[in-house]
């Protein structure tokens, strides 16, 4: 058996596409190039690939076999080419990410010694609402997703990368007073924590605001329009500068945690891979060094 990888790539295209003429488009060969590698492929098994019915190819329960160990070949193809850029310090591609917005505080730090190490990586890192990243997510334009809720209609694997710790906050000078509640939009997770969180409290009939983006809450609470409960990792300079102060309630504050999410069907690219085994290797040092504060706040 002398088969090449040449051919195998045909006998996967054919197999895709269940056409010889649009395999041949697909990789830019003639048809009869392609037929000849086909029947090349065939002659080195007794067992048929392939069957025509008429002018269609059908492929035979051996060929699927065949088709998947194949598959199997050019995984491992990816891999060695993988750790052969690896190893030369030469890993190139992009890398694409889509976080919900409260993960803008975080992720950086999970990126920064990634992208130095790999100079050649292109990084698409698109900040939005939580909604927007899982459509992202589910339609595979992404490698990653940084969320704090896992989906519940999407069959994803994680990395947890953060807890995500959740408190009430307000200004002194209105800490006796009832003022509104500021929530953010529908579909955010803290929006949805919130809720969870009030409707125990028999506190939905309070009035309230509603914001679009955790940066546009923490303002307003700084205004004094209002309290609110906020990710903790995003009013650090504010706790700091008493511009916002915790106010401490039963039952806050709520935690959940900030992971990396990513479809458990989906090929990981060479670079998704790198990055994957960048944060298992190393997240626990990361943690030490950038957020040793926030483990401080209980």
């Amino acid at each position: 058996m002398n088969y090449t990888i040449n051919q195998l790539r045909v006998f996967l295209k054919v197999v895709e596409t269940m056409s010889v003429t649009k395999a041949s488009e697909e990789l830019h060969m003639t048809q009869p190039a392609v037929s000849i590698q086909l029947k090349n492929f065939q002659n080195q098994f007794n067992v048929p690939l392939t069957e025509m019915t008429g002018r269609s190819i059908y492929i035979t329960d051996f060929g699927m076999e065949i088709a998947y160990l194949a598959e199997r070949v050019f995984d491992e193809l990816d891999v060695l080419k993988f750790r052969t850029k690896e190893y030369e310090g030469k890993i190139t591609g992009r890398l694409k990410i889509s976080s919900a917005s409260t993960g803008k505080y975080i992720i950086p730090f999970f990126l920064s010694q990634f992208m130095e190490l790999y100079s050649g990586i292109d990084l698409l890192l698109d900040v939005t609402n939580k909604r927007k990243v899982l459509e992202s997510l589910k339609n595979n334009e992404i490698d990653f997703a940084i969320v704090s809720v896992l989906p519940n209609d999407l069959n994803v694997n994680e990395e947890l990368l953060l807890e995500n710790k959740l408190y009430f906050v307000g200004k002194k000078e209105n800490l006796k007073k009832r003022k509104p509640l500021i929530y953010r939009e529908k579909g955010s997770a803290t929006r949805q924590e919130m809720e969870s969180y009030f409707k125990e409290k028999n506190e939905e009939k309070r009035k309230r605001l509603e914001l679009t983006s955790n940066e546009a809450v923490k303002q307003a609470v700084i205004a004094g329009l209002g309290h609110s409960i906020l990710p903790l990792i995003g009013i650090k300079n504010e706790l700091l500068n008493g511009s916002i102060q915790i106010i401490k309630k039963r039952g806050l504050p709520l935690k959940t945690d900030w992971r990396l999410i990513w479809l458990k069907n989906k090929k990981l690219s060479p670079v998704a891979k790198a990055y994957l085994e960048f944060i298992k290797a190393e997240k626990q040092k990361i943690l030490e060094n950038h957020f040793q504060w926030y483990k401080k706040f209980d």
